[in-house]
C-alpha cells in the first residue's frame, strides 16, 4: 500500500508535466541547486515552437545529457586498485585460460586496459534496461560528508557503488547515459581491430544507446539491430503486447569480421546414392521460378530426352506470345545456358513429370556441394558445408525467448535462482557468428554467466578453444528470493556455480558421446570448463608508495615496506601482471632457489620473487634463466648498494632482462 505524501504538491513539476503533454519534446533533464537531477523545460525550444519565425541561435546536431562531460572524464580517470586472485573459489586454476572477475566493471575495464588492449574479439553485455527497478552504477569518486550520508546504504559491504534508478527518481536518462558512456568507451579499446560488440536493450534506452554507440564507435560501424522475442504471449500494456527487445551490434572498425552460420538440415531429405559425398539434397523451385522481367541471354530452349522446354512450363507458341504481351511477368531461366549445361551434366538438375501438366525442370541444393566459378569463368563443384548469412529475424523464434532462458537455468539449478537471464542459444549464435575457435569473449555485465555457458557449449560442439572473461558486481540477492534461500548471497555466487555445473555437464556429455563412437570416428576432446577468480580491491601498496616525499628520511632509511601487510605473493604477482600488461590467464609455476620461492610466468616471460632478504645466490639464479622481465620487493634489499649489485648481476648475466621493484 502506498504511503500518503503528507506534504503540499509541487506545482512547478505539475506545470512542467502539463506543458509536456502539449510539447513532449521540450521536456529535458537538469540539475537543481543541490546537484540532483530533475525534469525541466528547454525554454529555447519551447520559444521556437511558439514562434512563427526562426528564433536566433546556432543549431547543431548534438547528443548530450546532464553529466556527459563528467562521464567522459570518468573514463580517463586513473584508479589505485588491483585484482586479487582467489584460488579456493576457482576451478582448474593451474590449467584454465578463463577468468571470472568480481567488482565494479568500470574499475575492471580500467584495470584490463594494459593486459587486454586490442585483444577481445567479441563483447556481449546485457546492461540494466533502466526500467525503474534495476540497479545502475553510480560513478562518483569524490563526495562531501553530506552527499555520503545522503547516499548511505547505496554501497555494498565491500564498497562497490550501487544506485537504484527507481520510478520515483524518474528513470532519468542522464543517469543511465553517464553510467554506460565510460564503460563503452573503455570497452572499445579492448576490442581487436576486427572485433564486435553486441548489447541487449529494450525500448527504454534503445534510442540513447544507438546515439552513444554512433559517437563512440562511429555511425558507419553500426552492424545490426536484431529484434529478440522475449515472450510469445507478450506483456500487455494499453492493448499492445510487448513481445520483443533488441540486440544491437557495432564493429570496432571496418575490418570487423562476421562468419556465416551453418545451414540447418531442414528440407534436405533426398539421397543420391551415386553422390554420397555431397550429402542429402532438397529440390528447389523450378528453374524459372521468381524470374521477373525478360532477359534475352536467359531465354534459350532446353532439350532433355528429345523434348524441348521453355521457361514458364508452356509450349513454344505460348512462350513467344506471352513474351511479347507480358514481358515483365518473367518467362526466362534463372541460370545461364553455360551454368545449366554444367549443372545438368553433373546431376544438379531434375526433370519432374506430373499428370495433366507439362514436365517442369527443378534444381537441387546439396548439403555439402555447390556449383562455383573460378577466376577464369569455368564452373566446378565445390565441397563445403552450406552456410547462410545471419537474418535480422534470427532471434524471433521461441528458442531465444526468456522462457527458454528460464529452462536453461532450471536444467542446471532445478530452481529459480535468477531473473531475466538470456538463453544460451542466443549467446551461442552470437558467438558462432562473430568469433573463431581461438578467440576471446568478454561480458562485463555477466549476471548468471550465460555467456560463459554458451562459450563452453559451442567449444564442445565445434572443437574450439575460445576463452571467456566474465565480470560481475557482487550484487546481494534479496533475502526473500529463491536464490538466497538456496544459499546464494550474491549474483557472483550464482554465476560461478552455473559455470561449474554447466561445465561438468558439458564434459560428461562429451565423455558419454566418446563411449558410443562408431568405428573410425574421432573422439572429442574435453573443453576448458575452469576459471580463475579475481576480485577488485584497493591497491597492494601503502600510501608511502605514492607519496614518499611526505615521509621523513629516517622512516625511509628504516626500510618500511611499501606493501600492505595482508597481501600475499600471489596478490603482488597479479598486480605486476596488470601493470606489465600481461594476460591474467598465463601459466604460472612456483620453484625454489636456495630455499626461496620464485614465481615463473609463461616460461620465463616474467620471474618474480617477493621474499624478504634475497641473497645474491637467488638473484644470480634468476638472472641465469634470462627472463624477459624480473621483479622484486623493494624492501628485500638492505641498502642502495645491494640494489646496485642486483643491477650489475643482471647486466652481466641477463642484459636484455627488464628489472623492476615494487
Amino acid at each position: 500500500m502506498d504511503k500518503m505524501k503528507q506534504e503540499t504538491a509541487d506545482l512547478t513539476q505539475e506545470n512542467i508535466a502539463r506543458i509536456g503533454e502539449l510539447f513532449p519534446n521540450v521536456i529535458t533533464e537538469m540539475k537543481d541547486e543541490n546537484g540532483k537531477l530533475k525534469k525541466g523545460i528547454n525554454f529555447d525550444l519551447l520559444k521556437q515552437l511558439l514562434s512563427g519565425d526562426v528564433v536566433d541561435g546556432e543549431e547543431s546536431y548534438d547528443f548530450t545529457w546532464v553529466g556527459k562531460k563528467a562521464s567522459i572524464v570518468e573514463a580517463n580517470t586513473p584508479i589505485r586498485k588491483t585484482l586479487r586472485p582467489y584460488i579456493e573459489e576457482s576451478k582448474d586454476w593451474e590449467t584454465t585460460e578463463n577468468l571470472y572477475i568480481e567488482g565494479d566493471n568500470l574499475d575492471v575495464l580500467k584495470l584490463l586496459q594494459e593486459s587486454y588492449l586490442n585483444s577481445v574479439k567479441m563483447i556481449y553485455i546485457d546492461p540494466p534496461y533502466n526500467t525503474g527497478k534495476d540497479f545502475i552504477y553510480k560513478d562518483r569518486f569524490i563526495m562531501d560528508k553530506e552527499e555520503y550520508e545522503e547516499q548511505l546504504g547505496m554501497y555494498d559491504e565491500v564498497g562497490n557503488r550501487l544506485f537504484q534508478n527507481t520510478e520515483t527518481n524518474g528513470r532519468f536518462h542522464s543517469d543511465w547515459c553517464s553510467m554506460m558512456y565510460p564503460r563503452l568507451k573503455l570497452a572499445r579499446s579492448l576490442l581487436t581491430e576486427n572485433g564486435v560488440i553486441f548489447i541487449s536493450i529494450d525500448d527504454n534506452e534503445i534510442h540513447n544507446l544507438r546515439k552513444m554507440c554512433d559517437e563512440i564507435f562511429g555511425v558507419e560501424q553500426f552492424a545490426c539491430l536484431f529484434p529478440r522475442v522475449t515472450k510469445k504471449a507478450g506483456k500487455s500494456s494499453e492493448n499492445i503486447a510487448k513481445n520483443h527487445d533488441y540486440v544491437i551490434g557495432y564493429k570496432k572498425t571496418s575490418y570487423a569480421s562476421f562468419f556465416p552460420l551453418e545451414h540447418d538440415d531442414e528440407g534436405f531429405r533426398f539421397i543420391d546414392t551415386n553422390y554420397s559425398e555431397r550429402g542429402k539434397y532438397k529440390l528447389n523451385q523450378t528453374l524459372d521460378y521468381d524470374t521477373l522481367g525478360y532477359i534475352e541471354s536467359l531465354d534459350y530452349p532446353i532439350e532433355i530426352d528429345g523434348e524441348t522446354f521453355h521457361a514458364g512450363g508452356v509450349t513454344k507458341q505460348e512462350f513467344e506470345t506471352r513474351k511479347k504481351t507480358k514481358p515483365k511477368e518473367g518467362y526466362r531461366w534463372r541460370w545461364s545456358r553455360e551454368l545449366f549445361e554444367f549443372g545438368y551434366r553433373n546431376d544438379f538438375v531434375v526433370l519432374k513429370r506430373s499428370k495433366n501438366k507439362l514436365p517442369r525442370i527443378y534444381t537441387k541444393t546439396y548439403q555439402k556441394a555447390t556449383i562455383s566459378k573460378d577466376k577464369s569463368g569455368k564452373y566446378f563443384i565445390e565441397y563445403k558445408d552450406r552456410t547462410k548469412p545471419m537474418s535480422t529475424l534470427e532471434f524471433t523464434e521461441n528458442q531465444y525467448s526468456n522462457d527458454n532462458a528460464k529452462k536453461d537455468l532450471s536444467d542446471i539449478f532445478h530452481e529459480n535462482v535468477f531473473e531475466y537471464s538470456k538463453p544460451v542459444d542466443l549467446l551461442k549464435t552470437l558467438v558462432r557468428f562473430s568469433t573463431q575457435e581461438q578467440d576471446l569473449i568478454l561480458d562485463f555485465f555477466s549476471g548468471s554467466a550465460t555467456t560463459a555457458h554458451a562459450v563452453m557449449q559451442l567449444n564442445a560442439e565445434d572443437g574450439g578453444n575460445r576463452k571467456f572473461i566474465m565480470v560481475q558486481l557482487p550484487e546481494p540477492c534479496d533475502e526473500k528470493s529463491e536464490a538466497f534461500k538456496a544459499g546464494y548471497k550474491n549474483i557472483c555466487e550464482i554465476g560461478k556455480e552455473r559455470i561449474r555445473r554447466a561445465g561438468d555437464q558439458i564434459n560428461e556429455e562429451i565423455e558419454e558421446g566418446n563411449r558410443q563412437l562408431k568405428l573410425g570416428e574421432e573422439p572429442k576432446k574435453p573443453v576448458d570448463i575452469g576459471f580463475r577468480v579475481l576480485k577488485v580491491d584497493t591497491t597492494n601498496m601503502k600510501d608511502i608508495y605514492y607519496a614518499a616525499s611526505e615521509y621523513t628520511q629516517n622512516l625511509l632509511t628504516d626500510q618500511i615496506s611499501n606493501i600492505k601487510e595482508d597481501r600475499t605473493d600471489l596478490d603482488l604477482l597479479y598486480g605486476v601482471l596488470l601493470e606489465w600488461g600481461l594476460p591474467l590467464s598465463l601459466k604460472h609455476e612456483i620453484e625454489e632457489i636456495d630455499g626461496v620461492k620464485i614465481h615463473i610466468v609463461d616460461n620465463d616471460s616474467l620471474i618474480a620473487c617477493f621474499s624478504e632478504n634475497i641473497s645474491e645466490t637467488v638473484v644470480r639464479g634468476i638472472a641465469k634463466r634470462q627472463p624477459l622481465r624480473a621483479v622484486f620487493r623493494d624492501s628485500s634489499f638492505a641498502s642502495s648498494s645491494d640494489k646496485i649489485n642486483v643491477e650489475e648481476i643482471f647486466k652481466l648475466l641477463a642484459p636484455n632482462t627488464s628489472v623492476k621493484v615494487i
